[in-house]
């Protein structure tokens, strides 16, 4: 009975890992699969190698980019703090809306008018 409990754990454990099949273009795509050009193209975006494993993800390219916020909310992407230099977490700022979907890199939001803190993603 215990090892059957085992391989029943076994086995749930292996499909965690299976990925989903029409899983969103704009994550990362598991190895040996590839990121749908065309889905990707229909929603605005491009194919970008991007972070440390250089993943292929479809990057979606906002049409608000650079546009002046001071929360998430205005923008299609993120609010972000200028990157140089970049004010404590908790002041008041004004931000730019992202440019892209992408995540990598450092980056600091804004939430009503005030700096989050810096998040890094490799």
């Amino acid at each position: 009975m215990r090892s059957l409990i085992l391989a029943a754990a076994a086995a749930l454990m292996a499909s965690a890992c299976t990925p989903m099949a029409g899983a969103d273009p704009a994550t990362p795509a598991a190895p040996g699969q590839s990121v749908d050009a065309a889905s990707c193209a229909a929603r605005g975006g491009e194919i970008r190698r991007v972070g440390r494993m250089q993943s292929e993800q479809c990057i979606i390219l906002f049409a608000d980019a650079g546009r002046s916020c001071n929360d998430n909310d205005q923008c299609q992407g993120d609010c972000r703090t200028a990157d140089d230099p970049r004010p404590e977490a908790g002041a008041a700022a004004v931000g730019q809306c992202s440019a892209d979907s992408s995540r990598f890199g450092c980056h600091t939001t804004l939430k009503d008018g005030k700096v989050e803190h810096t998040l890094c993603v490799d």
